[in-house]
């Protein structure tokens, strides 16, 4: 199978990308910049490819859509790309004027599946933090209100959210949010509980096929808390799909003009 992972230098990310490659897929993987995609390609020659952009800027987050689809048609995509600045004081804004946690966990997958074909199965890298997260669609994008850790959990309820609306709004693809847990990654930082290879094991079995009983619209986790109320409100995940796209200049395909 052809699989996409975002954010595949490190981390969850690059597990993901390294165990499905051993596999026996063929991953495309994804760095922000060409010193990082260099390193990547040396650590990992087992990639089929490694693809460069930006998600904090839209720009290079649409040229990457382009770069992707000139691949073909992926059988999975996997958007693991994140940032987190949860102990910042102040926000950080791109070159799009836009909060950058907002712009790359939220506003950058949501590019990328609009822009690119269709994949069998899309997988939504969430967090059970998105418990704490607080749908304001109003401020979507905003630096005002900036509380760093509201915004990276709101960002992850806001990935979840796309996931079960694109589950909706295509019926044909399978499209799920994960939980990978607290990770010790760079991000996670050294005292997290469990390890990269652990914590890309939902992202491997469902980009992989290992898990399409699931079916789709599903967060899978293994931390008991489900989303509820309005994020699993249709109405309001439409909402998030249309300050996407406002803020994106790009819509969502409805699943009717969807080329197979």
């Amino acid at each position: 199978m052809l699989i996409l992972v975002t954010g595949s230098t490190d981390g969850i990310g690059l597990r993901t990308a390294t165990a499905l490659a051993d596999a026996g897929h063929r991953v495309v993987a994804h760095a922000r910049d060409e010193p990082k995609a260099a390193e990547l390609k040396a650590r990992a020659p087992e990639l089929h490819a490694v693809l460069v952009g930006d998600l904090a800027s839209l720009r290079q987050t649409r040229a990457l859509a382009r770069a992707a689809t000139a691949f073909g048609v992926f059988d999975a995509v996997v958007h693991n790309a994140g940032v987190s600045r949860m102990d910042a004081p102040q926000p950080l804004l791109t070159e799009d004027g836009l909060e950058t946690t907002f712009q790359v966990n939220v506003l950058a997958p949501y590019t990328l599946t609009a822009l690119m074909p269709p994949p069998r199965r899309l997988v939504y890298v969430s967090s059970a933090m998105a418990a704490d997260g607080v749908i304001d669609l109003a401020t979507a994008g905003s630096p005002q209100p900036w509380h760093g850790v509201t915004a990276y959990c709101t960002s992850k309820l806001y990935v979840l959210m796309l996931a079960f609306a694109v589950a909706r709004h295509w019926p044909g693809v399978r499209s799920n949010a994960t939980d990978p847990g607290w990770v010790a990654t760079r991000m996670g930082g050294p005292q997290a509980p469990i390890g990269p290879d652990q914590g890309a094991r939902p992202q491997v079995r469902l980009a992989g096929g290992d898990a399409d009983e699931l079916g789709s619209g599903r967060f899978v986790t293994d931390r008991g808390w489900q989303p509820s109320g309005a994020a699993c409100d249709p109405a309001v995940q439409d909402e998030l799909l249309s300050a996407c796209a406002r803020l994106s200049g790009v819509t969502l395909p409805p699943a009717a003009r969807l080329a197979r």
